[in-house]
Formats: structure tokens, sequence, C-alpha cells
């Protein structure tokens, strides 16, 4: 396994050639974060990079960033260049994770259906091989959009060019629409999606970590199949399970996730968290082994006259959703997650907003650090 984690200053190449691009490169000439994520190669256990409480018993805050809409100006051939320079900026500032959505199609909230969009594994792909500290995942990809064992095998190869930086974020599937565009059966009942879901992460562990894979299940299969070159981390790469499904998502997470995906606010993540807890003490498994993530959404200013420009400004694409407020608002609201259990908390940012990635790097990321 080779997971670089120097703390040492990085040369830096510009992150783009369109006008983000520049943007970003002279942002992250500005100077390098002190945060960086720890991961523990020595140990093998999966996940061992992951965050939990420290030496005081104090749960520790760290940051990645969820890259939603691939919309960076008026060319959807810079799409790429866009994300690429995001994710090149995150890992030079503190962030420790970049993830993209998995979908076909916008999704509501984020864009218009018909918005250019690509395909969530291609643009990891790209980014495996542009970046070279910051881990990598899919948040999420569903379980019914590829054959599980092909999945497995598209994620090692993102594994092996990350060399050893991907976390595959996985879930049960909601956009009905997207599935019946792409021709894709779509169950009715989330309770059939969450077995297809934990029958494909049990497939795709085989996988991994099998030299010849035979799997048998209710839906999906493989016959002596086999999948070379294996992941680079081991024993594999670690799967975060999404989705805050109290009786079946959940438990999920306790038999097979090495971290969770909780939306909703602190409390209702707390009460969540609780119930996981039950849940892998019925599994027999360490809850603080799986790390407690949360994705929302945050536009951030400095004072409240900057919040109303940059309200009345954004609005313009459609309506705001999640937090948009100041940065003392923004430290109090996160503090409130870490209270509730939170160990990662990632900003989906779709509006690709600079300012607010700027400030949470500048005054965010080192309250907590």
């Amino acid at each position: 396994m080779r997971v670089q984690v120097d703390d040492a200053r990085h040369q830096r190449e510009p992150a783009g050639i369109d006008h983000l691009g520049r943007v970003l490169a002279d942002l992250a000439d500005r100077g390098d974060a002190a945060i960086r994520e720890r991961c523990s190669a020595a140990s093998g256990k999966v996940g061992s990079y992951l965050y939990g409480a420290d030496e005081t018993g104090a749960i520790s805050m760290k940051f990645g960033i969820q890259n939603p809409s691939r919309v960076f100006g008026p060319d959807p051939t810079e799409a790429f260049e866009g994300v690429k320079a995001k994710a090149q900026w995150a890992e030079n500032h503190g962030f420790v994770r970049f993830s993209v959505m998995d979908h076909m199609i916008q999704i509501g909230g984020v864009g218009a259906p018909d918005e250019p969009f690509m395909e969530g594994w291609t643009v990891l792909s790209g980014l495996a091989a542009v970046t070279s500290r910051i881990r990598l995942a899919t948040l999420a990809t569903s379980a019914g959009y590829r054959n599980p064992a092909h999945l497995a095998k598209i994620a090692a190869g993102v594994d092996l060019i990350s060399q050893g930086r991907l976390m595959l974020g996985i879930g049960a599937g909601y956009l009905e629409t997207e599935y019946r565009q792409y021709g894709w059966e779509f169950p009715a009942r989330p309770a059939v999606r969450i077995r297809q879901m934990e029958e494909a992460v049990r497939l795709i562990l085989a996988l991994w970590t099998e030299r010849r894979a035979t799997f048998h299940g209710r839906y999906f299969h493989a016959e002596d199949a086999i999948l070379e070159p294996k992941p680079i981390q081991k024993p594999r790469p670690p799967v975060l399970i999404a989705g805050g499904g109290e009786q079946l998502t959940l438990r999920a997470v306790a038999r097979l996730g090495d971290a969770c995906n909780i939306g909703s606010d602190p409390q209702t993540v707390r009460r969540k968290l609780g119930i996981l807890r039950g849940h892998c003490d019925t599994a027999q498994r360490d809850c603080a082994a799986i790390e407690k993530t949360h994705n929302h959404s945050w536009l951030l200013a400095r004072d409240e006259v900057a919040v109303a420009v940059k309200r009345e400004r954004l609005s313009r694409r459609g309506p705001l959703r999640g937090f948009v407020g100041t940065v003392s608002e923004a430290v109090d609201l996160i503090g409130e997650y870490q209270d509730a259990g939170v160990e990662l908390l990632i900003n989906s940012d779709y509006r690709n907003d600079m300012e607010t990635h700027e400030l949470m790097a500048a005054e965010v990321i080192p309250h907590f650090a």
C-alpha cells in the first residue's frame, strides 16, 4: 500500500487552463494548509485512516468537498478542468476528501436534468491521475447502475491509479427517472433496493479479497470470477454506505460498512448514530471503527451584508438550499454536528462557490484543528 501523507509543502502545478483553473492556481500559491489526512498503513485494518476520538477522547473533525455540479462556465467541454481544479485546490488547502456524485443526469436541487453532467467513475479516474494525497470517493454510487462485479473491477482500477486513495461510497439508489431513462429496473420498494445494495457490497468485497470469487445471491451472481490486479489498499478499500434508514440501511452499515453518511440536523444525526450503535452491538462490531460523515450544502460569507449579497446573486440560478450564513454561524452549527458525533463534514458545493471554500480553509478548518 502506498498512500502519501507527507506534511511537508509540495510543489504545485497550475490547477487548470480555463479561467477557474487560473483562479484556483493563484489561490493554491498563497500557502499550504497544515491539516493533512493521516493514515496507518502498518495496521492493515480497513479504514485505519478514518477519524475518531483523539488521545483526549474528543471527536476530531475533518472536512471534505462533494462536487455535485459539473457546470463551471458556459463551455461544457471544460467540465473536467473545473472539477480537476477544485480537487487540486482542496488537496492543498486542508480538505482530506473529495467526492463526486454518481448519476447519469443532474438531480433536483442542484440543477436542471439536461445540464452537462459527467459520469462519476469517469471523473474519479481522471482525478486519481491528477491528485496525489486527497482521498477520492463516490457519494454515492447506486447499486443498481452497474453489475456489482463490474463495479468492483472499476473501483479496483481507480484504487490502482490513485495509489490507494479510493473510498467506495455506495447506496440503494432513489432517482426513478434516471433508472427509466437508462433502461434499468427500478424496484419500487426501498427495502428491495437496500437488500440489493447490501448483496452488491458482499460480492464486491469477495472479488477484492478472494483469488477467485464465486457468489450466488438472490440478485447477483459470479462464477469463479477473476479480479486482477487487486486494489492497492490492504486488505481492501474502505466502503461507505450512504443513507440514514434506521431499520435496514444503518443495519447494513453495521454489518458491512467502514463509514456511514447521515443527513439532517444535528439532533437527528445524534439519534441515528445511537441507532447505528445498537445495530453494531447486534452485529458484534465496534461502532467506533465506523467513520461518521455528514454531507450538507454550505454557502459562507464573512458578514451579514455579504451573506445577503451572495444570497441574491446565487439565487438567480434557482432556490438556495442548505446553510447560508456567516463564518461564525457556520462554526457554531458545525460544532453541533461535532458534538452529535460527526467526524467528517462534507460540503456539497452545488453552486461551485470558491469564496465558501476559501473561508472554510482559512477560518473554519483551523477552528476545528
